[in-house]
């Protein structure tokens, strides 16, 4: 039988079933509720599922935030606030009655995206950016994790000792400044108020303020990308997200690299799964844990 898969982000939840072939079907969509209590999203959760669960065997949950023993705790409360200690693996097997694995969306669409590299290379990046900006890390062809979950979070190492404070409480993390949070709430003048999908579309339009905020965004996640790279060895750096995958997002990225030494380049691939690596990572960690 099929695995139930679900993508839980600070903007949208989907959820599927996932067969052995990684065929996804049953494809449900709803947003992150707005209040983001522990309540709503349960209610939330229960629509979603509900009509799935009958033809699954197993459950796997890809959320952002750390996930620590089957617990979400967000790490930028402004992503998903008032949900500290969410007993994330608790509910689902409550509301379906099934096994249930639960891990980071980004260290699972990390884990999709190096399947199809596995035997080709042994240690990839995987970069979301997106309403935040997350990442899974592979070294030595295993999924690194880390003991309390939150390995691989590089959205929040330093960007800008000077820039703007992170909903986590640093000050200038990579995603304050490059996520589509960080693009949005830097827009000035007639872009105040502006989504990140509206400023890449007057960016396309050649809107000179809405330019330089997409090439900030791409500035920022190339030189985590150089980071990454002195950090890891990567052979590869694979993105996706809303903003990693929107249209001229990634040569952007791949523009403001090559500025750094060539020791710190990476090569820079769009994710194969698009915006499905966090539900087939999670169907894939779940095929494997739980027979």
């Amino acid at each position: 039988m099929s695995t139930l898969a679900i993508d839980l982000g600070g903007t949208k939840i989907a959820a599927a079933l996932v067969d052995e072939a990684l065929n996804i079907t049953g494809l449900r969509t709803a947003a992150t509720p707005a209040s983001k209590t522990p309540e709503a999203l349960r209610a939330c959760l229960t629509e979603l599922v509900t009509p799935l669960a009958a033809n699954a065997r197993r459950v796997a949950v890809a959320s952002t935030g750390i996930i620590k023993d089957g617990v979400l705790t967000a790490i930028n409360p402004e992503n998903l606030g008032g949900l500290a200690s969410f007993p994330l693996k608790d509910v689902l097997t409550q509301l379906t009655g099934l096994p249930c694995l639960t891990v980071n969306d980004a260290q699972a669409a990390a884990w999709a995206e190096y399947r199809p590299l596995a035997g080709k290379i042994s240690d990839m990046v995987f970069l979301t950016v997106s309403t935040g900006v997350g990442g899974g890390i592979i070294s030595d062809g295993r999924l690194l994790v880390g003991s309390g979950g939150l390995a691989g979070h590089l959205g929040h190492t330093l960007a800008d000792p000077n820039g703007p404070r992170c909903g986590c409480g640093r000050i200038g993390c990579v995603e304050a400044i490059a996520s589509g949070r960080g693009i949005a709430a830097a827009a000035k003048g007639e872009l105040a108020g502006c989504d990140a999908r509206a400023i890449f579309g007057h960016a396309a339009e050649g809107n000179p303020q809405a330019v330089l905020l997409i090439q900030r965004s791409a500035r920022a996640l190339a030189r985590l990308i150089a980071d990454v790279k002195a950090v890891t060895d990567c052979q590869c750096v694979v993105t996706g997200g809303s903003v990693g995958l929107s249209e001229g997002y990634l040569s952007l990225v791949k523009t403001f690299l090559a500025e750094e030494p060539e020791t710190y380049r990476s090569p820079l691939y769009p994710a194969r799964y698009q915006h499905n690596a966090g539900l087939l990572g999670a169907a894939l960690l779940a095929q494997e844990a739980i027979p």
